[in-house]
């Protein structure tokens, strides 16, 4: 084998042997301290405690525009019996309080008559003036060591007299992207290759948790390439993260290479996604051997990278905020891994709801969409749909809000939607996930989004999604019409197997791919399979699912299935051919209460514009007649 057996350490002894690695290298504790002007230090790391210089403010003064006066010389004023002032002085605020004086009176409550000050209430000693240090006296601690600098902390740094600071060094993260495969940003692809986006994503990472980042020339699949690389990387930097080749297949050398220049500390986490991240050091550096797949790549920072560099500063990790959510849906996951699941948010009455997304290794658009994380511990078997889980946010609370969560089947037009309301408007946001018709209707009935979309159509009545609500949801919920929209067999361009028709799909050697059980187009197909006799047993592929019709477009368009029920515009979107089966409405279902509820007044705003219906339209196969109607 090329590399060592992908072990499954629990991420907790992964971190100790690692550390341990690291102290028996001789890694360094913390990276050098340097001294830089108090105005270059916001992100920075305080490499010792930082003492005021000077008391701020550093004299009495004056804490309004108004007059300076003694406060005994105002006794007695009221309403009714006014004190006539001649001994004052006028001052701004900021002014030093001048000398005798121990009170400032607002401009706005005295009365100019002359030369003289009208008061009319009596004022106590030392009002509105700022007393010396009130803010920092000279000598007091300003800041800890190991505290990270913001705009304020420097602001104070320099009102208490302090021109320079010491912290700590930005550390270096030097990343060394690996394999035949990979192409630089802006390369033209051949079959087979694949840009280097890894090496983007994690110096934006590593930037973004204050470090320098270096990025190396692309190393061929060659152990001793990679090696030369990692040992150069490792005189230069405080972190090497060397990306891909973690796993156990035939180019992966990471293991290898890491044992062979230094210490393989550790191979295999029991993270999901993530699992073959290698840990080790060479030449007094640690090193991360990230896992090739995107979505792995990001959370082996997080988990692992990220806290290093932090100690490496002196500081304590940065940590995002939390919240309590309720699962939209059953989330299963396997025993032995903990598993990290990202997730979209939205409040639903008073509960936040939250959808998980799918959960691919190398479904980097999960993360794009993600407002959370979930951690499922690899001692937990998933969870039930409502269970109360804690989630790890990637976007703030206000922000989840604001969000109308659908949920449902999938559908061009929301995606379109979202788009045009978050241009009209960025504080909106439209976050829908796909579970099929059917799912969503659930999901709506257990209180769990604003929105269903559905199109389920019933075999025995021929109706769309209206007997579903009577016979899921009851009363109590409306039924707005979306679109109309055309759906067949998306085919390649050409049509080459001649496909004419749904009886078609039995063909000797013909691959199919079908749409997730619960979904819409899934009960078209067997409502027209039942209309014809037809066992769906006789399709070749009937039991391979996709969860969105852009998916099924995908499978043909790559070659990997020769059809699949869809709409025309994902056939469109991929340039392939179409055959027409059938023309169904796709509904948005909610509480009927929720019609009025501020949250989705932009939504049916837009529903009603010409623009936007246009804008659909020209999608290919949808009709907005209908657009916007109330149908229940």
């Amino acid at each position: 084998m090329n590399s060592p057996f992908v072990s499954d350490v629990p991420a907790a002894a992964a971190h100790t042997a690692w550390r341990e690695a690291r102290a028996a290298a001789g890694c360094p504790a913390r990276v050098a301290t340097v001294r830089v002007p108090v105005g270059e230090a916001v992100g920075r790391v305080t490499a010792e405690p930082v003492w005021a210089k000077r008391s701020a403010p550093a004299f009495d003064s004056s804490g309004m525009d108004g007059i300076a006066v003694r406060a005994q010389d105002t006794v007695g004023a009221a309403e009714t019996t006014p004190v006539l002032l001649t001994d004052f002085e006028v001052v701004d605020t900021g002014d030093p309080l001048p000398a005798g004086y121990d009170a400032v009176i607002m401009r706005e409550h005295v009365h100019r008559t002359g030369e003289q000050a009208e008061i009319r209430a009596a004022v106590p000693p030392y009002q509105h003036v700022r007393s010396i240090g009130e803010d920092i006296s000279a000598a007091e601690l300003l800041l800890p060591e190991g505290h990270r600098l913001r705009p304020v902390d420097v602001a104070a740094c320099a009102a208490a007299g302090v021109v320079e600071l010491a912290v700590r060094r930005a550390p270096v993260v030097a990343i060394i992207p690996t394999g035949d495969e990979i192409r630089p940003l802006g390369a033209t692809l051949e079959p087979g290759d694949i840009l280097d986006t890894n090496s983007l994503m994690l110096a934006a990472q590593a930037r973004e948790a204050g470090c320098a980042a270096d990025v190396t020339e692309i190393v061929r699949d060659d152990p001793d390439a990679i090696t030369a690389a990692l040992r150069a990387a490792a005189a230069g930097a405080d972190l090497v993260l060397l990306i891909a080749g973690s796993s156990a297949g035939r180019d992966d050398y990471t293991a290898r290479v890491v044992a062979g220049a230094g210490t393989l500390a550790v191979h295999g986490v029991a993270v999901r996604p993530g699992h073959p991240v290698v840990l080790g050091t060479v030449d007094r550096t640690p090193v991360v051997g990230v896992p090739g797949y995107p979505v792995s790549a990001a959370l082996t920072f997080d988990i692992f990278a990220a806290p290093v560099l932090a100690e490496l500063e002196g500081a304590a990790p940065r940590e995002r905020p939390s919240t309590t959510a309720h699962l939209a849906r059953k989330l299963p996951s396997a025993i032995g891994m903990d598993d990290w699941v990202r997730v979209r948010l939205g409040r639903v009455g008073d509960r936040v709801v939250a959808t998980p997304l799918p959960r691919g290794a190398g479904v980097l658009t999960s993360l794009v969409r993600a407002d959370g994380l979930l951690v499922v511990p690899s001692g937990v078997e998933g969870h039930h749909a409502g269970a109360e889980v804690r989630v790890e946010l990637l976007r703030g609370l206000a922000e989840i809000d604001r969000t109308v969560v659908a949920i449902g089947s999938h559908d061009l037009v929301l995606d379109l939607a979202a788009s045009a309301l978050r241009a009209d408007n960025p504080l909106i946001t439209l976050a829908s996930s796909n579970v099929g018709s059917l799912g969503g209707l659930v999901a709506l009935r257990d209180g769990l989004c604003h929105l269903a979309g559905s199109h389920l159509l019933d075999p025995a009545t021929g109706e769309y999604t209206l007997p579903y609500v009577d016979k899921l949801l009851g009363d109590g919920f409306a039924v707005i019409r979306l679109v109309h929209r055309d759906q067949g067999l998306i085919v390649a361009p050409g049509n080459p197997l001649e496909l004419a028709k749904i009886d078609d799909l039995t063909r000797q050697g013909l691959r199919y791919v079908n749409r997730q059980r619960g979904a819409g187009t899934r009960a078209l197909l067997d409502h027209e399979l039942a209309r014809r006799g037809m066992d769906p047993a006789d399709i070749p592929g009937y039991a391979r699912e996709e969860h969105t019709h852009l998916a099924v477009a995908a499978a043909v368009s790559s070659g990997r299935a020769d059809a699949g029920l869809g709409i025309l515009a994902a056939a469109r979107a991929f340039g392939l051919d179409f055959v027409p089966v059938a023309q169904e409405p796709y509904d948005l279902v909610l509480r009927t209460d929720s019609l009025a509820d501020d949250r989705l007044a932009p939504l049916w705003d837009l529903l009603g514009r010409t623009g936007f219906h246009d804008e659909v339209e020209a999608l290919g196969g949808y009709s907005c007649a209908e657009t916007g109607r109330r149908i229940r």
